[in-house]
């Protein structure tokens, strides 16, 4: 058989978003992903159809000897799989991608290094320390710490090291930091000497804290790995360059916030929650599909002015406005549209009302203007510009779950009636429940969430239904249960889940405006 080919990647510091594009294409093309401990578990989800094997090593404990880490690269490349070696930080600083790379030329197996962001300049950059400063530092340092304890050591000269470079960075030291403080100022640097120890760099919890050589072991008695350590006095920039961990700028630090939207959907709440400091954890727990009978789609579609009715027919037959309640109601809409032999001509003379900006940027991906974006409340906004005017055929489009379950669309239904508005409700889509991420679920299940989010009930009825062997009860009772409007919080209530908060406005902003209020009010 002939071989594969070996990518050894480095998946950066932490924070999913910091591996390269580079890295996430060698991962979307895996058959077999080799992993270590540090690496961010979310990642694996773009290797959809690898083999995915854990060797990580934790301190002190390595499970998976070196030598066998290189033996299975060759086995698995030799058998004709493309595999990524998928490393935390840079595969090549500290990371022992040295002696794979060397292994794999030994055993003539093709191999290609895809560098990744090091915690060796993320994590001084996510305290708000530049390891270099024109007018502080112009040299820089990286040195392991795990040698520390080997005085004697030829390959780390303490004398040279305390007095090579303005800035030092020790990553792997926080256990031997004693020791790295006592031959720093054995060799001459100064007891005061900022130091700073990030743990956790990158993630929603990184910790820093800031002393000098002479206090830093008594107040980072409290720190444990993955740290970092920064010496030099580019530290005193810190209180001037930080933004990560600022709560009022990103008032959800610390969380970890189950996802359960659908992967198409996903995207959005996930970038919001990261914007404010959360981590997301994407475990969807339902996909999105066409809708198996379209003769409803189809006729709604069939009746936006046909060419063949004169003017008064197709004004008794048509609609006035379309409201898309979703990016995938008016996608699955479009595209139909589209299948049908029509194309957004035959939306001449419509107006289309949306509600929120996410759909609103969906219509413009197909060259289309929303005539009614809401600014605050979705229903009323929509309500008070559509029924200010009697008499409207409005279409009402969403999904086949959503149009007959959700109280905010029936809601705006209700409210438009009562201006003598005809409604008609049609689903351009439907939602549907999926077999679980078992990376994903895994996480969930060792407790590594403080927020579980849900948009809709089926999301609910499927997670429970994913963990099987365990009660969503006992799951979720630890978490902070957040839903995006009153009916799917009925059905948690249904299944016996405690609900701690539904969004007051049923959108995904008003879902995470939500939660900021929350936090403020419990901190």
């Amino acid at each position: 058989m002939k071989s594969g080919i070996v990518y050894l990647v480095g998946a950066g510091p932490g924070d999913p978003g910091l591996i390269t594009l580079r890295g996430l294409e060698c991962l979307k093309q895996a058959t077999v992903v080799i992993y270590d401990r540090l690496v961010n578990r979310s990642l694996l989800a773009y290797a959809r159809r690898a083999e995915l094997i854990d060797v990580g090593k934790q301190p002190n404990c390595h499970t998976t000897p070196q030598s066998e880490i290189n033996a299975l690269l060759i086995k698995k490349a030799r058998a004709g799989n493309i595999v990524v070696r998928l490393k935390g930080g840079d595969p090549l600083i500290f990371g022992r991608g040295g002696e794979e790379a060397v292994a794999l030329a030994k055993a003539g197996l093709p191999f290609e290094i895809v560098p990744g962001v090091t915690s060796a300049i993320a994590a001084p950059a996510y305290a708000g320390i530049p390891v270099t400063h024109r007018e502080t530092a112009c040299s820089v340092a990286f040195a392991t710490g795990h040698r520390a304890d080997f005085i004697d050591d030829p390959t780390c000269d303490w004398r040279r090291l305390a007095n090579s470079a303005d800035t030092l960075v020790f990553l792997m030291g926080v256990h031997n930091l004693p020791r790295i403080v006592e031959q720093l100022t054995a060799y001459g640097r100064s007891s005061d000497t900022p130091v700073a120890l990030v743990e956790r760099a990158t993630l929603t919890d990184q910790k820093t804290v800031v002393g000098t050589l002479a206090n830093i072991v008594e107040l980072g008695a409290e720190v444990r790995p993955p740290a970092t350590i920064i010496i030099g006095e580019v530290v005193r920039l810190r209180e001037t360059l930080r933004w990560f961990d600022l709560p009022d700028r990103r008032p959800l630090l610390g969380l970890r916030v189950l996802n359960t939207q659908p992967s198409s959907e996903a995207g959005t709440l996930s970038r919001r929650l990261r914007a404010l400091g959360a981590e997301p954890l994407e475990l969807p727990t339902t996909q999105v599909a066409p809708v198996t009978d379209s003769r409803f789609l189809d006729s709604a579609i069939n009746a936006l002015c046909p060419k063949e009715l004169s003017n008064t027919e197709r004004k008794n037959q048509s609609y006035d406005w379309i409201i898309l309640t979703s990016p995938n109601s008016a996608s699955f809409f479009i595209n139909r549209l589209f299948v049908l032999g029509h194309d957004v001509r035959r939306l001449a003379g419509v107006k289309l009302a949306v509600v929120d900006r996410n759909t609103a940027e969906t219509l413009l991906e197909y060259g289309l203007v929303a005539d009614l974006i809401p600014i605050a409340d979705t229903v009323w906004d929509i309500v008070g510009t559509i029924g200010e005017r009697p008499d409207q055929r409005v279409l009402l489009l969403g999904s086949q779950t959503v149009l007959s379950d959700s109280s905010a669309t029936t809601e705006l239904a209700d409210a438009l009636s009562a201006h003598n508005t005809s409604i008609e409700t049609v689903a351009s889509y439907t939602i549907q429940p999926i077999k679980p991420d078992p990376v994903s679920l895994s996480a969930l299940l060792e407790h590594g969430v403080n927020v579980a989010t849900f948009v809709e009930p089926l999301s609910l009825t499927s997670l429970a239904t994913m963990l099987s062997n365990q009660s969503v009860v006992e799951v979720l009772s630890p978490l902070t249960v957040a839903c995006i409007d009153p009916n799917t919080a009925e059905a948690a209530s249904g299944l016996g889940v405690r609900v701690d908060l539904v969004a007051e406005t049923h959108t995904i902003e008003g879902l995470i405006d939500t939660l900021v209020k929350w936090r403020a009010d419990v901190e």
